[in-house]
């Protein structure tokens, strides 16, 4: 029972955010704000349209490439800070002047850089992904047991062998969580990069359809990048429990496995 309950709790939240953002639109009775139903009619001719489909692929790759290049150089860093003082002293006070910025902000000067295309757009969604992996691999590092450790060395296993069969194991649920909220971030970023740099994506069509009064196509995009952000996360974080079912809850693997 309580399986199933959790599986239809997300739908009917959906069905319940649905109901009122109809009922509201049919209350204020405006050209700025469609109904629900007129935005969800529009989902299929946006994702039936070739250009639009493409520019939606687009924003993926964007999100996909800046995200990885996030992970695989975030995580060492991360690991390499909660085990090492010295690294950790280096790299703090750069983090903390990086960390308040909006990565939005840094958009206009990145574009000067590197132009209007996929390598500042890019950049911003790594930049804005980097910081929580950075962080939660760290914290993840700082909670392995020095016993752990000093078993390593007894066994006489490397520095770096320790690093990569004690510590990152160990720390992989922290790192995880880490990547998961980094997942969130590099969507909101691509959109909030592609709606500053308006060459092509998912936030061009959002924005130029707003430009020309086409709401229910803005709320249509909206619904589009909700419904994707949902998918990826939740097959994020089924990939997270196979991963670390071991550091689980007995109570919530059962439940997994019912």
């Amino acid at each position: 029972m309580r399986v199933a309950a959790s599986r239809i709790s997300p739908l009917l939240a959906c069905l319940g955010l649905l109901a009122a953002w109809q009922i509201a639109a049919l209350w204020l009775n405006t050209d700025s704000f469609p109904t629900a139903w007129q935005a969800i009619k529009t989902v299929p001719d946006i994702l039936g349209d070739r250009e639009s489909l493409l520019n939606i692929l687009d924003s993926v790759r964007r999100m996909a490439i800046g995200l990885t290049l996030a992970v695989l150089i975030s995580i060492p860093l991360g690991l390499a800070m909660g085990r090492s003082s010295r690294v950790a002293a280096f790299f703090n006070p750069l983090l903390m002047m990086v960390y308040p910025v909006p990565k939005a902000a840094l958009m206009p000067v990145i574009m000067l850089w590197l132009g209007v295309g996929d390598a500042s757009k890019t950049l911003v969604i790594f930049l804005g992904v980097s910081l929580p992996v950075i962080y939660h691999s760290f914290q993840g590092a700082r909670a392995v047991e020095e016993k752990m450790l000093w078993s390593g060395a007894a066994m006489g296993l490397s520095c770096m062998q320790r690093m990569f069969r004690i510590v990152l194991p160990a720390a992989l649920p922290e790192i995880l969580t880490g990547c998961r909220t980094g997942l969130v971030l590099a969507l909101i970023t691509m959109v909030t990069s592609e709606m500053i740099a308006r060459q092509s994506g998912a936030g061009n069509i959002l924005f130029n359809a707003m430009d020309m009064a086409q709401y229910d196509t803005v709320f249509a995009m909206i619904i589009i990048l909700g419904a994707l952000g949902i998918i990826l996360d939740a097959a994020f974080d089924k990939l997270r429990w196979r991963l670390v079912r071991w550091a689980e809850p007995r109570q919530e693997i059962l439940l997994g496995a019912a």
